[in-house]
């Protein structure tokens, strides 16, 4: 009997309303007394997400989706604001709607022999965390991203109690991070760090981590062995429960695709020969300017590659305006252009051989659990600690960027991209292909019985519901 409630407060965007919803579908196929109920709060922009809700809603009974109402005075985003300080803000606001709505659930006559049992929130929703204790539940963030990042916030808090000065954007300044085997170039760290208000937001987060009773995060043991084991033997700090790789290896399409152009897309793959075509994206808000457009297009001529790229200019023109003059009909039959695409799929798809990506965490965590090395062009957020991490730290990608910033003035030359993509696509002595390989295996037994993200969610399953230990837990 579905007996006991999680109550899950994400964040309203796909990329972290995705691992949510794959986290709630792994607790629910791993015990049976589990419901989960998902408080969507709205968010400007984010209007498709009532697509991908009804979607999900139908092929999961055993989760439900409650809307948060409106604001009825909306926060708006100013030009220069950091987009944590936004969402910071947006959910500060939402707190008492999201605490009239876990009232009523806990006073519903419906829930008669259902127990609520705790609440688990992104970790831009810390702000909530008085709304559990003001009802007495256990309050559990769920960080979407990775163990580094989680260092990073707990160095954050810690600095700030001797240095509260904001950090200096271009700097040559490198970080000692407990969590990190190597130095950490401040010109890595998320750029909101380098703003006033940016800042800020980051602080009061990192600072909320350790009030917290638990700490989700979307990786596993064998993915960051070093950060990871440090969490587990940590005193003094909320657990940690490394439950990835999350991620759907059978995502839904995006509501804004092309179904036709995408049985185009996978009709040419399957013509393809294993492990030859290199895939270009740069995520929903990797907007390429019209200079960086050209030199991606000659890069791709002069490495001789198949590819496929999924091109979304900051220009609202036709592709052919943007690309060189020609390049369509000198790598006709060699290569793909299309908007949105479906990365899933693509990844998975045998004659995919290397990615070139904007290093945000559910693409990498796509991209090693199919085996699939990438090339690091970060654009935004903490795409660039993530890129260090996976070329300096785990040595499971190539670099080409990892201080790169969306809208800065850098053009990445076509030499650049042709000599990053020779690498990657290389087989001989490729050190990063091998590793993800081996980590592509690694993953996946983790997330079945016996594996250390299967284990982590026993243990987390245990804590908050009370079953007995689950052996083995920590590798």
């Amino acid at each position: 009997m579905r007996n006991t409630e999680l109550i899950f407060i994400p964040t309203p965007t796909v990329g972290h309303l995705v691992p949510f919803v794959e986290f709630a579908r792994r607790l629910i196929d791993q015990d049976d007394r589990i419901r989960i109920t998902i408080l969507l709060m709205k968010l400007q922009g984010q209007s498709h997400l009532e697509t991908y809700v009804k979607s999900i809603a139908s092929s999961q009974p055993f989760v439900r989706f409650i809307d948060v109402p409106e604001l009825e005075e909306k926060p708006t985003f100013a030009a220069r604001q950091a987009v944590e300080a936004y969402f910071y803000d947006v959910m500060e606001r939402n707190i008492p709607l999201v605490r009239d709505i876990i009232m009523a659930i806990l006073s519903s006559p419906a829930l008669d022999g259902v127990v609520v049992k705790g609440v688990v929130a992104d970790f831009f929703c810390l702000p909530m965390i008085d709304v559990a204790k003001d009802v007495s539940l256990p309050f559990y963030v769920f960080l979407t991203t990775n163990s580094g990042f989680l260092s990073m916030m707990q160095y954050l808090a810690d600095r700030h109690k001797k240095d509260t000065s904001i950090f200096v954007r271009n700097s040559e300044e490198m970080l000692s991070i407990p969590g990190f085997v190597n130095p950490v170039p401040v010109k890595v760290l998320p750029s909101a760090l380098v703003f006033e208000d940016g800042y800020d937001a980051f602080v009061k987060l990192a600072i909320l981590f350790s009030k917290a009773k638990g700490i989700i995060v979307n990786t596993s043991f064998d993915i960051e062995p070093y950060s990871v084991n440090r969490f587990h033997h940590q005193r003094n700090y909320p657990s940690v429960y490394d439950v990835g790789p999350l991620f759907n290896p059978k995502a839904h399409p995006h509501p804004d695709q092309d179904l036709t152009r995408r049985d185009e897309l996978m009709k040419w793959l399957d013509d393809q020969p294993e492990a030859s075509v290199v895939f270009l994206c740069f995520g929903s808000m990797g907007r390429l300017t019209s200079p960086l457009v050209k030199e991606i297009a000659n890069g791709l001529e002069l490495c001789q590659y198949r590819f496929l790229w999924s091109l979304r200019p900051e220009e609202e023109v036709a592709n052919d305006e943007l690309l060189p003059e020609g390049f369509l009909d000198r790598v006709s039959g060699r290569g793909m252009i299309c908007g949105w695409s479906p990365q899933v799929e693509i990844l998975a798809h045998k004659a995919v051989g290397g990615f070139v990506s904007h290093c945000g965490w559910n693409s990498i965590v796509e991209s090693l659990w199919f085996g699939v090395p990438i090339v690091t062009w970060p654009m935004y957020a903490e795409q660039q600690l993530n890129a260090f991490l996976m070329v300096k730290e785990l040595k499971l990608a190539v670099e080409l960027k990892l201080d790169y910033m969306a809208h800065s003035d850098e053009l990445v030359s076509a030499k650049e991209i042709d000599t990053a993509i020779r690498c990657v696509m290389n087989k001989d002595d490729n050190v990063a292909r091998k590793r993800v390989m081996d980590i592509s295996q690694m993953a996946q037994k983790a997330t079945v019985n016996g594996g250390s993200s299967y284990s982590a969610i026993e243990k987390f399953i245990q804590d908050v519901i009370g079953i007995k230990p689950y052996p083995n837990f920590y590798p």
